[in-house]
């Protein structure tokens, strides 16, 4: 079984990207011979959970649309690198892209609020509320025509909170994070920096190999289960939940602009409404396979899980504190994010909070 495991992971790592391709050409030939229209899509991942999401929402259009319009889903680095994801779309080379957008933030820091920015006391449900009815989508695609980008996207599938992640030994208090070398993306790099640890942005795949050379001392990915298949396990036995460096974030799946405005407007409302309905399917699926994988790392790798300790939550709100007012003050359009995301914040946790009831009491009193 271990044979098994290592031989799986060692071709996760990889990227599977033959073994992907081969099975998007297979899966999806009988339709994609006979579509009037073809979207190519690379994803920006080669593998695991996130290349199995991406998938969801091209078989989902690709049901509604029938023989009119398809969608061809290439795994990582297919056409061109995660890096140059964008501007191929943007230039016609690849016709969409499913990734996030920490992975393009250095274009934009406002980038970074759509999805991995400062945590007003909401999730990522309410941040992508706020995207469709607070005003988020049409302030995203000012920042399109700001930055001269000939993109149309669409925003799906509310990730949980990401944990802190994996450490050499357990963290207790904030003072510990002090100097350590650790990954991450988009702003949480600067919120970080400001806690006094040392940033590396490294992809996926690089992460768990990184840390077993030392070159980083601790590192976060997303979630359990695309931890578990980069085998953080065998690195670390110290595995931290809930954070606030990354409490919300989601799927950005974007088409060029050029292309999306030649289809029909039946065509145009199949690539939103399945990414609204991927919306639902991802939640439900993604913290069902979550929690069994946390399970298989407690009980069956050996790892100690952990919940952050509030003096690191903390700080990591006053981290941010000091990178939002000087980004605020540097960029407008970024203030004025910022100040739509905390107006919507505050009327609907405001509702939320009042009406919630406490979840962890009734948990604790049917299962201790």
């Amino acid at each position: 079984m271990k044979e098994k495991e290592t031989l799986n992971r060692r071709k996760f790592l990889k990227g599977t990207a033959l073994a992907a391709t081969a099975t998007a050409g297979t899966l999806a030939a009988p339709s994609i011979v006979r579509a009037q229209t073809v979207l190519k899509m690379q994803a920006a991942w080669g593998g695991g959970i996130f290349l199995e999401n991406a998938q969801s929402y091209v078989d989902r259009v690709n049901s509604m649309a029938g023989s009119a319009l398809q969608i061809e889903l290439l795994p990582v680095n297919s056409v061109v690198k995660t890096s140059q994801m964008q501007d191929a779309v943007h230039r016609g080379v690849l016709d969409a892209a499913h990734y996030v957008p920490a992975y393009w933030y250095s274009k934009s820091p406002v980038a970074s609020l759509f999805g991995t920015g400062p945590c007003f006391g909401w999730s990522s449900q309410e941040v992508l509320g706020w995207i469709y009815y607070g005003g988020g989508q049409e302030l995203f695609n000012e920042m399109m025509e700001k930055l001269g980008l000939n993109l149309v996207s669409f925003f799906n599938s509310p990730m949980p909170a990401q944990p802190l992640g994996w450490f050499k030994e357990q963290i207790s208090d904030s003072s510990q994070m002090n100097g350590l070398k650790y990954r991450t993306v988009g702003l949480a790099a600067d919120v970080l920096l400001e806690m006094g640890m040392s940033v590396v942005q490294l992809p996926g795949g690089e992460i768990q190999p990184a840390m077993k050379s030392g070159l980083i001392d601790a590192a976060e990915f997303n979630n359990p289960t695309s931890d578990r298949d980069f085998g953080m396990q065998d690195v670390s036995k110290h595995y931290h939940l809930a954070s606030f460096h990354q409490s919300q974030e989601f799927f950005e799946c974007t088409f060029n602009k050029a292309k999306y405005d030649s289809l029909a407007d039946e065509q145009k409302a199949i690539l939103q409404y399945a990414s609204e309905a991927e919306n639902s399917n991802f939640y439900w699926h993604n913290t069902r396979r979550y929690a069994t994988d946390l399970v298989k790392l407690r009980e069956e790798q050996g790892v100690n899980v952990y919940r952050t300790p509030d003096s690191v939550m903390k700080d990591q709100l006053v981290a941010w504190d000091v990178v939002v007012d000087r980004l605020s003050s540097e960029d407008p359009f970024f203030a004025k994010v910022i100040a739509s995301q905390k107006a919507y914040a505050e009327e609907v946790m405001n509702y939320l909070n009042l009406n919630q009831p406490d979840y962890k009491l009734a948990y604790d009193h049917h299962f201790g």
